[in-house]
């Protein structure tokens, strides 16, 4: 018997992951590691709600303090769930593959990166950086190669634009939706 889960990212801890079905259906999670402002958190939400991404979950206690959704206009968080938990390394949902988005040596550049199908995109906070033991967790580091250090809430729109641009360069290519078309055809 195969189960449907409702959400791509909603996974019950201590679940038996392994009896859930990985769909073939494309999607992504946001992580935000300690976010401190409100508006930045605001604004990762209503990026979310542009790039269709499934889950938003954060930690740490500093957004919980002035959480508010100043700049969550759309109320995307009425629609996109934004969890608070203890540990972004337990709520990996089943076939997603974590990617932190860090601006360290020996990071892959954004540009040349390949989406994964189903990914975590993991951030650092506003006024830091990722822990090591979160990269070293995480299957990918991306960096967006920039001049200096850019806004978190930019950060995310960048990082899910270019999964979106790139449409279906991803990991598994194009048979999860769009087909590739024939440039010797008639369109």
């Amino acid at each position: 018997m195969q189960m449907a889960l409702p959400q791509p990212c909603r996974i019950i801890p201590g679940f038996l992951q392994s009896t859930l079905p990985v769909a073939n259906k494309r999607y992504a999670c946001i992580g935000l590691y300690n976010p401190k402002s409100p508006e930045n958190v605001g604004s990762v939400m209503r990026a979310a709600g542009c790039y269709g991404v499934a889950s938003v979950f954060y930690t740490g206690k500093r957004y919980e303090r002035a959480r508010d959704f100043i700049t969550d206009t759309k109320k995307i968080h009425q629609d996109i769930p934004l969890i608070g938990i203890e540990d972004l390394k337990s709520i990996l949902p089943l076939g997603c593959i974590p990617v932190a988005v860090e601006l360290v040596e020996g990071a892959r550049a954004l540009p040349e990166y390949t989406h994964p199908d189903r990914a975590l995109y993991i951030f650092g906070p506003e006024d830091g950086s990722l822990d090591q033991d979160i990269r070293d967790w995480c299957e990918d580091v991306v960096y967006i190669p920039t001049e200096g250090c850019m806004n978190l809430a930019a950060t995310v729109n960048v990082v899910l634009y270019d999964r979106m641009a790139k449409g279906i360069n991803t990991r598994s290519g194009p048979q999860f939706g769009r087909e590739k078309i024939d440039p010797s055809s008639d369109h």
